[in-house]
């Protein structure tokens, strides 16, 4: 895979590459031979994960990081062109992004810092099978690094860090009894009213974190409850949602429901960590004005860097002490969708500014 060629063309060459998640290999292969033959990488390859870097020496050293797997087809492969815009199934997710970051690592040969680039698979699937998450458990030195920009659609604008996601269940107790005699029993589901009015009344924190704001949530997304009709319940769990700005870890966030629903019971079900975008380092300013134009102040002034209102794989970056920020062309509203696309000149504009940022 000759991955020198323009970008524009080398985003289609990719996504005519079918690798629906678990089945990266052919594509992965035809990376693999075209990075080993730039002389300027050290290329490894975990699985159909890869990680090439630049030794040159440089005072700091930067991530790219892009997964190579789609969604399933959904009547949107093979690509087609209409004009400046390319359709179908992982251009904007994240094959635009991907064919920027492969461009760059075989055509950058004198980086102004070193770069390491991963392309990782299994991202839209369980977590357990996410090259990224193998590589920074079994293999951390690898992508040791100062800065990180993982190659998420935003519509080329700056989204700094991720919010953490944390589930737990909340339980309300009673006592079972007939429906026709429940003055014998407690209703366990009318025992949530004091859960609801917590959630209704919460007021979500807006905190600044390295210059740039994030909005909380709290939300429950699931109630469960109920024996039979003819049954007073005994039990009724509400499951409740936290996205918690990165000022925050998950021991934190935990406490603070812990607090909030003091005198109910409180299990945490599912828990993601939340990732800092450490705007404050000199690479990431370098990186704001390289795509931005400004500096970071005026950036966020004009909503050119602005909070990850979700949850990407930044965070891995942040296990490894590595501050991370998401940028890419494509759309994230489009990721997923029967018609994603992307267009052709936001994926040369992210190049030429990546460039900028690296050379």
């Amino acid at each position: 895979m000759d991955l020198s060629v323009d970008v524009r063309e080398l985003v289609r060459v990719l996504v005519d590459v079918e690798s629906v998640s678990g089945n990266e290999k052919a594509l992965v292969d035809g990376i693999e031979e075209g990075l080993r033959g730039a002389a300027h990488l050290r290329v490894v390859r975990d699985g159909d994960t890869l990680v090439a870097r630049t030794e040159l020496g440089r005072d700091e050293r930067v991530i790219i990081a892009g997964h190579s797997d789609t969604v399933p087809v959904n009547g949107n492969w093979p690509s087609r062109l209409d004009g400046d815009v390319l359709w179908g199934l992982g251009t904007c997710d994240m094959k635009a992004g991907l064919a920027v970051l492969l461009r760059l690592a075989v055509t950058l040969t004198e980086p102004s810092r070193d770069v390491t680039y991963a392309i990782y698979e299994c991202e839209e699937v369980a977590a357990e099978r996410n090259g990224l998450k193998r590589i920074v458990e079994t293999r951390p030195e690898l992508l040791a690094g100062d800065f990180a920009v993982l190659m998420e659609p935003t519509d080329n604008g700056v989204e700094g860090g991720c919010q953490g996601a944390l589930t737990v269940e909340v339980t309300a107790r009673g006592a079972r009894a007939h429906s026709a005699r429940s003055w014998m029993g407690e209703n366990a589901i009318h025992g949530i009213k004091p859960i609801i009015d917590l959630l209704e009344g919460y007021e979500a924190r807006e905190p600044v974190v390295d210059g740039i704001r994030y909005r909380e949530g709290l939300n429950a997304v699931f109630v469960r409850g109920g024996i039979a009709r003819n049954v007073v319940p005994d039990e009724c769990v509400v499951s409740v949602n936290f996205r918690f700005a990165p000022d925050r870890d998950l021991v934190a966030a935990e406490a603070h429901l812990r607090e909030l629903f003091d005198g109910f019971e409180v299990a945490v079900v599912d828990a993601s960590e939340s990732a800092r975008p450490g705007l404050d380092h000199p690479a990431a300013a370098a990186f704001v004005r390289a795509t931005t134009g400004h500096d970071l102040a005026e950036a966020v002034e004009k909503d050119l860097v602005r909070a990850k209102l979700g949850w990407t794989d930044v965070a891995r970056f942040s296990e490894l002490g590595v501050p991370a920020v998401n940028y890419a062309p494509g759309s994230p509203t489009l990721a997923h969708h029967k018609d994603e696309r992307v267009s052709l000149p936001d994926v040369v504009a992210c190049e030429e500014r990546l460039r900028a940022w690296l050379a």
